[in-house]
């Protein structure tokens, strides 16, 4: 059945409903430093005020997502995309919010500024940002798409799509309404992605890349197999030849033992951290894993081909990330 959302107050309603029951049965945690109910419950009364003052008559469509069919805006005018803010700034859109995690902090390569949601926390600054849409990948299960369904038209990016940023571009300028932007920025990524390509291959011919990321909390070392979603596009796309462990993996990532260490013969190394820059203060116990023996024993350290990348773009697999990809490549590969 196709799911389609009443205007402004039923939907609000719904949602205040929905915030009252979470609120009485959250964690101690959850509900430390949230607002009483009393003050909350005056908020989401005041926001239906306001949409009711504001909003009239909206056009919509009808589209189908993972889940189904879902009802929504033509012209969507406040738009959030959780883990998708990349594309949209692509597409010129800018999202009410951004993302962000406690423990991963947010895509700082975007340089946006707007306020942060906590993905892990209230949806309180979610309800406050008003959307009039949002999209969601892989990371929203049915729970989480009905959560924010009861905040605005929410539609869910289709599984077959998430390992293919391109289609994932084509998907939500179709969903924005604006598929010719989405192929005039596919036109420009394809063009950047081919002409680093044919650089890389002069440059580099068919000497092997592995990506590890150094992580900062157990100091250990994971290596990005070829179907890694951030990681894969430099050898699907770029035409980069994987170190065998990472040819072979049929997990996106795995932990590189210490025994192994020594066996990672590749040519070139790029790592990034788990957490926080290079500089960060927190980040220099972990990285006495460079001083070890094993780690100075593998080939592309004595030869000096170990790069040192940037986590907020090399832990996105999104168009503007990835040609931040090529670009470091060029740098570190041709130039």
């Amino acid at each position: 059945m196709a799911r389609s959302y009443p205007k402004n107050t039923r939907w609000m309603i719904a949602l205040l409903v929905l915030v009252i029951a979470l609120a009485g049965c959250g964690t101690p945690q959850d509900k430390e430093g949230a607002a009483p109910s009393g003050q909350f419950t005056e908020k989401v009364g005041e926001q239906v005020a306001q949409d009711e003052t504001k909003q009239g008559a909206v056009d919509t469509k009808m589209m189908k997502d993972e889940f189904g069919e879902v009802e929504i805006p033509v012209n969507p005018k406040r738009v959030v995309g959780i883990y998708l803010e990349d594309y949209l700034l692509a597409l010129g859109v800018t999202p009410v919010v951004q993302w962000y995690h406690p423990s991963w902090g947010k895509q700082d390569y975007l340089g946006l500024e707007v306020p942060t949601f906590d993905i892990t926390g209230s949806i309180e600054s979610l309800l406050e940002a008003s959307p009039d849409l949002i999209i969601v990948d892989g990371a929203a299960d049915s729970a989480k798409y009905e959560l924010y369904s009861k905040i605005a038209p929410t539609y869910r990016l289709p599984e077959s799509i998430l390992q293919n940023p391109p289609d994932i571009m084509k998907a939500i300028g179709d969903v924005l309404g604006i598929p010719e932007e989405a192929e005039g920025v596919l036109s420009d990524y394809h063009k950047k992605i081919e002409e680093t390509r044919m650089k890389l291959q002069q440059a580099v011919g068919e000497e092997t890349v592995a990506v590890l990321r150094l992580n900062v909390g157990d100091k250990t070392l994971a290596l990005f197999g070829i179907e890694n979603r951030f990681i894969g596009n430099i050898y699907k796309e770029m035409g980069l030849t994987p170190h065998p462990f990472a040819r072979d993996m049929t997990d996106f990532q795995a932990i590189l033992s210490e025994e192994k260490i020594p066996e990672l013969d590749a040519d070139h190394i790029i790592i990034l951290p788990s957490n926080g820059s290079w500089d960060s203060e927190e980040n220099q116990e972990a990285m006495q894993v460079f001083d070890s023996p094993l780690w100075k024993s593998v080939p592309a350290v004595k030869n000096g081909h170990v790069y040192r990348a940037d986590r907020t773009h090399w832990q996105s697999g999104a168009i503007k990330a990835n040609m931040m990809k090529a670009d470091d490549l060029l740098k570190w590969f041709v130039q």
